[in-house]
């Protein structure tokens, strides 16, 4: 790989003409590069495509190639690819259908919009793995065919189906109704009773750890029970047995559905399990009762998650910032709160309250200055990026808190040059801040080249277009490729040396 050739890739000054030679010496990682570019031509991108057929296929999904530039006897996988974008030609989905690589068949199965005769064929497929792709992506009726079909893989994949009706999908969770699966993917290969060594030695197995069948297809029914779970489409009067369920997974997929009835959520909040009750803390439909009773979970983490949910009150919000550690993140309910309630939790006399009206970044100034004077160091490092601070208040964080407040004021987008410059000498080091600073638009000169000698805040320099271009010249050849490919990437980097860097033809 050349690390060199790849940011060049990335290059927002890459010239139309170097472009093109960038394509013909392009190996298949810098290929990789060129295909994200917004200026590439069609032609351009053809030439791009030629290169290796896991390139085309990314130009196919990206709208940058079309059937007629594609041959799908020689890049079948690029015609699937359109045909998956729903741009492919019908005569290509027949014939892949037809396919003797098992494969093009599957790849197909997951393609929207095709023919009832295409559909048919792949549904009456040898290989079950054909079948059940199909089954995974297909419409509602044909879902609803193959539900009750002999292989429970097949089964297992309708559960996923969100287009199956919510009648099937409740009859995969009670089976009520149904003949019994014959056969799974664990029995086509091994004789019953069998489980799969989590350790297995195999290099050409498939199965996953824990794979196991009895004769009854045991963990692949379980699997569709989990998947019928999680569909949207399943009705609630199928899942209420659930939630007593043995299974520890099956009952948190279960709390995790977002509008359980009143009655299966009274059931889980007194689960023995903390998992569970932390994924129905998350349940945006939830009763006063409920939410007050994983306020007071004696679990940190139920209470975290409840702290993370849009409907939370903010006075149950405000017990939960005091008695809980919460992440230094914007929460939905204060991204939601009106200015009349932000005004009231920043004058609370509890700073972990105030530290969350600071993570808002649209806060009127009156209060974005009021919280910039906090006697905090929480709140302030979560004030400090807020737009619109002055130089004035920003140094006086530093001046009053120093390192744990430095790096956060140097993601400030309105920091200068000169606070920039001094927050890259201050002293102690604050390893930190060297990386914003690398990032920030307004870094100078010496800014940047202080952080230059920082190993992690290396790479990110190299790519500030502030930097000289002799500067940026010499990072081409750091032993640190990360900083070389950075270096080449960096906009600013002089045109002859960009054709320097190109590989004779």
């Amino acid at each position: 790989m050349n690390h060199v050739l790849s940011g060049l890739a990335a290059n927002a000054s890459l010239p139309p003409e170097l472009l093109d030679r960038l394509i013909a010496v392009a190996d298949t990682e810098t290929a990789t590069h060129l295909v994200h570019r917004a200026d590439l031509s069609h032609a351009q991108a053809i030439a791009l495509a030629s290169r290796a057929e896991e390139i085309a296929v990314s130009l196919a999904h990206a709208g940058m190639i079309t059937a007629e530039d594609v041959d799908p006897a020689k890049q079948p996988y690029v015609a699937l690819a359109l045909l998956a974008e729903g741009v492919g030609r019908s005569e290509w989905a027949q014939a892949f259908a037809r396919a003797p690589d098992v494969k093009h068949r599957v790849e197909l199965a997951a393609c929207p919009g095709l023919s009832p005769d295409v559909v048919e064929v792949l549904a009456s497929d040898a290989d079950v793995r054909v079948v059940a792709e199909l089954a995974l992506w297909t419409t509602s009726q044909t879902a609803a065919r193959l539900a009750v079909h002999s292989h429970a893989e097949v089964r297992r994949a309708v559960a996923a189906n969100e287009a199956t009706p919510p009648a099937v999908l409740a009859a995969l969770l009670t089976e009520a109704g149904m003949a019994p699966a014959q056969r799974c993917l664990v029995c086509d290969r091994e004789e019953t009773p069998f489980v799969h060594d989590p350790e297995c030695p195999r290099l050409d197995c498939d199965l996953l750890p824990g794979d196991s069948c009895d004769g009854s297809h045991e963990s692949t029914r379980e699997q569709t029970h989990q998947l019928a779970i999680e569909n949207p489409g399943t009705p609630d009067q199928a899942l209420a047995d659930f939630a007593d369920h043995p299974s520890l997974y099956l009952r948190c997929l279960l709390a995790g559905r977002p509008n359980l009835p009143a009655a299966i959520c009274a059931r889980l909040v007194v689960d023995p399990h903390p998992e569970v009750r932390a994924c129905l803390a998350e349940k945006r439909a939830m009763d006063g009762e409920l939410i007050h009773a994983l306020a007071f979970d004696r679990e940190h983490e139920v209470r975290r998650r409840l702290a993370h949910n849009p409907v939370v009150p903010l006075d149950v919000l405000t017990h939960l910032a005091s008695a809980t550690r919460l992440s230094s993140t914007l929460l939905p309910r204060i991204a939601s709160a009106s200015p009349a309630e932000l005004e009231e939790l920043a004058a609370s006399s509890i700073p972990a309250v105030r530290t969350l009206v600071a993570h808002r970044r649209d806060l009127p100034p009156a209060l974005r200055d009021t919280l910039a004077t906090d006697p905090d160091a929480k709140v302030l490092k979560s004030i400090a990026p807020h737009p619109g601070l002055s130089e004035r208040l920003l140094r006086s964080m530093v001046d009053r808190h120093g390192v744990r407040v430095a790096a956060k004021v140097a993601t400030n987008p309105d920091a200068t040059p000169a606070l920039l410059e001094d927050l890259a000498r201050h002293r102690p080091v604050v390893q930190k801040a060297f990386r914003e600073i690398a990032r920030h638009r307004n870094a100078s000169v010496p800014a940047l080249l202080a952080c230059l000698a920082d190993p992690q805040a290396r790479p990110i320099a190299a790519s500030h277009a502030a930097l000289p271009p002799p500067i940026i010249q010499e990072l081409l050849t750091d032993p640190d490729e990360r900083v070389a490919e950075a270096a080449a990437a960096n906009p600013s980097l002089p045109l002859n040396v960009m054709w320097e860097s190109m590989p004779p033809s």
